[in-house]
């Protein structure tokens, strides 16, 4: 648990739980404090399928989209300020008669949010605890320009965003880089794990040999956003965390930007767990396109993992590898 700021405001701070009613909660994770909560009346948004299906198996009831009326909403602020506030306005609107509770980190932003919170509501002391802070408010319809966009932002002719996806100003430099080093010839079958928003699946399906393109998202709003990017009959979707997702063919090719970060810390092992996943799937002559930020450490991994291994590309902040053959004891398929 990464703090019990919730769970203590609740036993002194000043915080109640209504006597009735469901507990809306916002961008909640396993290590989020929801101990002090009633588990049978929680209902938990989240869009990270990792994060989603942790919840889930604990015994909570998780959503991708909230519905109804709630009697108490609870954010977890998320670090992006756009889906932090969208995230706020939805509390308000989804719990119209009953309170909103805000908690947050400062590196995410809880003190300005807190700011300007007061600002339009009667907003209670802020409990200070383990570097962030926690503060609720009777819900008002006063933060209607907080709400995220009806129509989602157009970042490159064809492709949209939404707030708080990867890279959601804009087309990612390394997949840019990425983009511009694959072969012509990918082979029949391939994925792109970790899609994004679509736009360097939008370049594997501009080669004629591609028959089929499997997209991997974890992210729901992201993949909401390739939906609308990519209408190609080849592409197939899957909202899945791929490395344990078991419900995908293999493949000639694999490309992947990966994540490399949780919260704001690098963790070079999600890279890590995608170039395995990747090996998996790949069949015994499957090639790998991966790009990374330089200072990732995938050498040893990938030549681990697969018989060749080429660094093909980069510049000063990414570098481009090119795998194949991944090594028998690798695959599961």
């Amino acid at each position: 648990m990464q703090n019990q700021r919730i769970t203590l405001s609740l036993e002194g701070g000043g915080l109640s739980l209504p006597e009735e009613g469901q507990i809306l909660v916002f961008n909640a994770t396993p290590e989020s404090d929801l101990d002090s909560l009633p588990k049978e009346r929680v209902v938990a948004v989240q869009g990270f399928k990792p994060d989603y299906d942790a919840l889930a198996g604990a015994g909570y009831s998780v959503v991708t989209a909230p519905e109804g009326t709630y009697a108490m909403a609870i954010v977890f602020l998320p670090r992006a300020k756009a889906e932090a506030r969208a995230m706020i306005e939805a509390a308000t609107r989804f719990c119209p008669d009953g309170l909103v509770v805000v908690d947050g980190q400062k590196t995410d932003g809880i003190d300005g949010i807190y700011k300007a919170c007061r600002k339009v509501a009667d907003c209670s002391s802020a409990f200070s605890k383990s570097h962030g802070k926690t503060f609720w408010f009777p819900a008002v319809r006063a933060f209607e320009d907080w709400a995220a966009p009806q129509d989602p932002t157009e970042v490159a002719p064809g492709f949209v965003t939404r707030p708080g996806v990867f890279s959601a100003d804009g087309i990612d430099p390394g997949s840019k880089i990425l983009a511009d080093l694959l072969p012509e010839k990918l082979g029949a079958d391939v994925a792109d794990f970790g899609a994004g928003w679509g736009w360097l699946s939008a370049q594997v399906l501009t080669r004629e040999s591609v028959k089929s393109l499997h997209l991997v998202e974890a992210d729901h709003a992201a993949l909401e956003c390739v939906r609308e990017n990519i209408a190609d009959p080849r592409a197939e979707f899957h909202w899945a965390d791929v490395t344990r997702y078991k419900s995908l063919p293999a493949f000639d090719t694999v490309v992947m930007n990966p994540p490399f970060h949780t919260s704001r810390a690098a963790d070079p092992a999600i890279g890590k767990a995608f170039l395995a996943a990747a090996a998996r799937f790949l069949k015994p002559r499957g090639h790998l396109w991966v790009v990374a930020n330089r200072h990732l450490p995938y050498e040893a991994d990938l030549n681990e993992l697969y018989r060749n291994v080429e660094e093909v590309g980069g510049d000063n902040r990414f570098k481009v590898f090119h795998a194949s053959q991944p090594a028998q004891k690798t695959r599961n398929i």
